[in-house]
This record gives C-alpha cells, structure tokens and sequence, in this order.
C-alpha cells in the first residue's frame, strides 16, 4: 500500500475486556491493563529502565504498572497510584533517565514529582515548579537532568527538582500543544502552527523557528530517535516529516492518514520505536498505523476499535506497544457517550510488524 494511502482498515468484531464486555482492542491477543482511570487517558509513557508503565488521566490520576512479557505473552500489575491535587486533570508525564522518579503536569498548574516506591504526603506528588496557565506537556533533559513544562501560559520553564524557581524560562509565540526531547534535541508545537527546536545540550538554544507544513492546528509532535528532525501531527489526518539537520537523499515531506472517505480525524499521537526508528500514528478513527519514513511506507494498519485513540507509545526495547482508549473530545460534547470505558491495551510488537522494508519501486 502506498505511504499515505488513506484507505480504511477493515472493521473488525469487538474483542477482549477487562470492564464492560463492550470495548476493543487492536488485535486479539492484546492485554487489556486493569485498573485504568475514570476519565480520559492523556498520555503514556514508559521508564526508560525497565517496563513499567505510566498514565496520566483527566481523573487527576498517575498510576504505574509493572508489565511482564514472556513468550510474546504480557500482562500488566497495578503496582500504585497518585493524585494532582484536588484531582484537576493530568495531561503529560515523563521519566527521570533512571527511571526511578516520574514527572507530572496538568491543569493544577503545577510540575508535580512522585518519587516511585514513595507514598507522598495526602498521595498528592511534591510540587517542583508552577505555570501561570495549564500546563500541557513536560520531559525530561539527560543532558543536563532537567525537567522541561510547556504551558498555555506561552512559556517555557526549565526546572531543578531541588530549586523552588525555574533555572531557566524561554518565551513562546503561542500556547504549548506539544514537545518532546530525543537526546539534545527539543522540539515544540504551539498554537498557531508554530514549531521550534532547541539544542539542549547544555543551556537551551533555539535551533530553528517555522510554520508547520501542515495548514491546520498541530495535535502532537515527536522527535526522531536520531535527532535529525521530528514528525508532527495535525487535526486534519496529515502528519508533516522534518529535517532539522540535513540528511543525504532525505526531504521533508507530508502525507496524509487517519482518513475514511470524506472523514477527516485528527491525528492524536506519534510515537517511535527506537529499535527500528519507525513510527506509529493514531488517531480519532480508532486506528493504530505503523510507518517507515525513510522508505515511505505504511508498514501495518491495524483494523479500527470503534472508539478513539487518545496516546500511544513504545517502551524502550520497541517490543511492547501501550495505546489508550477514551474520547478525545474532537467532535465535542455532544458525541460524548457517558461510561464508556477508557482502556489501556498492550501488544506484543513482532520484528515484522514494525521493521523497515525496504525501498519500494514506486511512491504516490
């Protein structure tokens, strides 16, 4: 199939639950994790140390599971849970790079530290750093063991989890929707189709400064595991592949996805598999894809769930891949169906399933 084709994947029957008996996974043997939250799920993220899992919900919930996998057969054990104090809504966390500490930021405007095995006081994290406005997204830098906030509040701050003030703020033209770090690269998608990346080498500095090549509202962004460039996602089924650094025989480019005749979804995550560099997308239509941009290809599309896909990623060794299913409010309020469940589901990434390929001897 064509990189970018927009064909459905096919529908399948409703499989596998762990609540209801009414949700879905992407492919039948997927493990359905307990215990996922009451509201919608906004990101996953996994330790860069080991397989342990962590959400973050609009329930104001973090919780963490410790994933076994054996013989391509994984389950998932709740293992603990803290909350954002008076359970605002969570909406990103990242890993410290020994993955013994998680960080976390919502609408409680506070970049929270929960230092795992640890209960905090009222089981509410410590509070490292504030933002005047919501807070969307955060990661962790390992070259300088900073943590990194994104707000609504066009800011930038850059925190030392033993110091009450940023060690360092930068100025955005507009609300952080997204960011992510891949080693000294940052790269950040704001409101108003702005995109910029950072060297965080050391002190920040910005590298380079444009409009996104997609036309509508960017939804996420993910740098490459090599840190030339980055891929970022748009509300309007297109996903937009720059270079940062120039790369022989690579352009940037754009295609589109997450797309059914006249239906347009947003894409909603990118994630990539470090062990290969490909990448997966997914979206409102409740499909997972699986990329290979560097051949321009579709490598799998699994069939739809029937619900929306919200977050997705792969852990560290690129075998297992987590994806939450809740609503992602992209038709609004009135297409929201009270207790529908929101599930996390995990599959058992095969080598040929993700891995490159090869050149195609034509591209559309």
């Amino acid at each position: 199939m064509a990189f970018g084709a927009v064909a459905a994947a096919p529908a399948q029957q409703l499989v596998g639950s762990c609540s209801s008996g009414t949700s879905a996974s992407c492919a039948p043997n997927d493990h359905c994790v307990a215990q996922a939250g009451n509201d919608g799920i906004s990101s996953l993220n996994w330790s860069p140390a080991a397989n342990h899992l962590i959400s973050t919900n609009w329930d104001g919930g973090v919780r963490c599971w410790e994933v076994q996998e054996s013989g391509g057969q994984v389950r998932a054990l709740p293992k603990a849970q803290v909350n954002h104090e008076n359970n605002s809504p969570v909406l990103d966390s990242c890993f410290s790079a020994d993955g013994s500490t998680v960080f976390s930021v919502g609408a409680d405007k506070a970049v929270r530290m929960w230092q795992l095995g640890q209960s905090p006081p009222n089981n509410v994290p410590q509070q490292i750093g504030s933002h005047d406005q919501p807070i969307k997204s955060v990661a962790f830098l390992p070259a300088t063991n900073l943590v990194v906030s994104g707000g609504w509040d066009k800011m930038l701050k850059f925190w030392d989890a033993r110091q009450p003030n940023p060690v360092g703020t930068l100025q955005l033209p507009e609300r952080c929707h997204d960011l992510d770090v891949q080693g000294n690269l940052m790269v950040v998608a704001c409101a108003g189709r702005h995109i910029i990346s950072y060297n965080v080498q050391g002190q920040p500095v910005e590298h380079q400064r444009k409009e996104s090549p997609l036309k509508f509202q960017s939804r996420c962004i993910a740098a490459f595991p090599d840190q030339t460039g980055y891929a970022v996602g748009s509300i309007e089924g297109r996903v937009g592949i720059h270079y940062v650094t120039k790369v022989h025989g690579k352009d940037s480019f754009a295609f589109k996805c997450h797309r059914e005749g006249s239906n347009v979804f947003p894409v909603n995550c990118i994630a990539f598999n470090k062990a290969f560099g490909t990448f997966a997308t997914v979206g409102g239509d409740g499909i997972v894809n699986y990329w290979d941009k560097d051949n321009k290809q579709r490598l799998k599309g699994f069939p739809a769930i029937h619900r929306t896909i919200s977050c997705a990623s792969f852990n560290t060794q690129g075998n297992l891949f987590a994806y939450g299913s809740s609503y992602d409010w992209s038709k609004g309020s009135s297409y929201y169906a009270p207790g529908t469940p929101n599930e996390i589901w995990l599959h058992y990434v095969l080598d040929e399933e993700i891995k490159p390929k090869g050149k195609k001897n034509s591209y559309r």
